[in-house]
């Protein structure tokens, strides 16, 4: 989905070239220049690389389903980890500038928001290989800059993914019930922010640790609530609950959502509020059907 994003946001844009890539078959219509390439093959990320020979790298693939990582750590760990050695030992050797996507999740949840500076303690497994990730990237002998993030939400062409707005609207104009729970804090993210924070730092190159993410400080429960408001439907069917009430193979953190002064400062970074991102993923939702 971010990848998507980026490749809408740098269309018209005749300052970079940009190619894509992703294992198997491009997955998006637009037309820009689209490269094969498994992550997890050294073999393949070198010889694309350096075929290419790029300035500048966002590494936005991941797996990032929590619990199928908590269940399979060696798929999770070539994915996160290993495909991160990969591409680094690669743009060391053309020098380029590496930009990571990395997550809340590398953190204990036991105080939010939280500023770039704050220590990890990861409490599940996916949280660790991002962090394992975090510490090779820093490590490199090359220029860097990770953006960490916090519950992305949005929508791809296809309508492959769901996200906490469609999945209330759908089941609320459907008259379920839902539980929402209401002890995790986050600051969720909408796709197209996330993408414009990860070009702000690609194109000037800005160096360290950035928290990209929304601005609002909110639960799973007040994100339904907004969600039923703007599409008039009936918050009765949205009961609250809490996270002992669901059984998950990983721990989720409780409350983390980042704070976002430096990104603003340095980088311009000005993401959309929870309600305007509920807008925009409805109208984009209203054009993909109507195509």
């Amino acid at each position: 989905m971010l990848g998507q994003k980026i490749v809408n946001k740098s269309l018209g844009d005749d300052q970079y070239e940009l190619i894509a890539t992703g294992r198997g078959s491009k997955r998006f219509r637009e037309n820009i220049q689209y490269e094969s390439m498994d992550i997890t093959s050294s073999t393949e990320v070198l010889a694309v690389l350096n075929r290419y020979r790029p300035q500048v790298i966002i590494h936005t693939a991941a797996m990032t389903n929590v619990d199928e990582c908590e269940l399979n750590h060696e798929s999770c760990t070539n994915v996160n980890v290993l495909a991160v050695q990969n591409l680094v030992d690669a743009s060391q050797e053309i020098s380029a500038f590496f930009l990571q996507v990395s997550t809340d999740f590398i953190f204990d949840g036991l105080e939010g928001p939280l500023t770039e500076s704050h220590s990890p303690s990861p409490v599940n497994f996916y949280g660790q290989t991002k962090l394992d990730a975090e510490e090779i990237v820093m490590n490199a002998n090359l220029s860097w800059a990770i953006a960490r993030t916090v519950l992305v939400y949005g929508v791809v062409s296809d309508m492959s993914r769901s996200n906490i707005i469609l999945w209330v609207k759908s089941s609320l104009e459907q008259g379920k019930e839902i539980k929402v729970v209401n002890d995790q804090f986050r600051t969720p993210t909408l796709a197209e922010d996330l993408a414009d924070g990860c070009l702000l730092i690609a194109k000037s190159k800005s160096s360290g640790i950035f928290n990209i993410s929304g601005k609002d400080f909110l639960t799973p429960y007040e994100m339904a609530l907004q969600t039923a408001d703007y599409f008039k439907l009936d918050k009765s069917l949205i009961h609250e609950t809490d996270s002992t009430k669901f059984t998950q193979p990983a721990k989720r953190p409780l409350r983390t959502g980042f704070i976002i002064d430096k990104a603003k400062n340095i980088l311009g970074y000005a993401p959309h509020s929870f309600k305007e991102g509920i807008e925009i993923v409805a109208s984009q939702v209203d054009s993909i059907r109507q195509e």
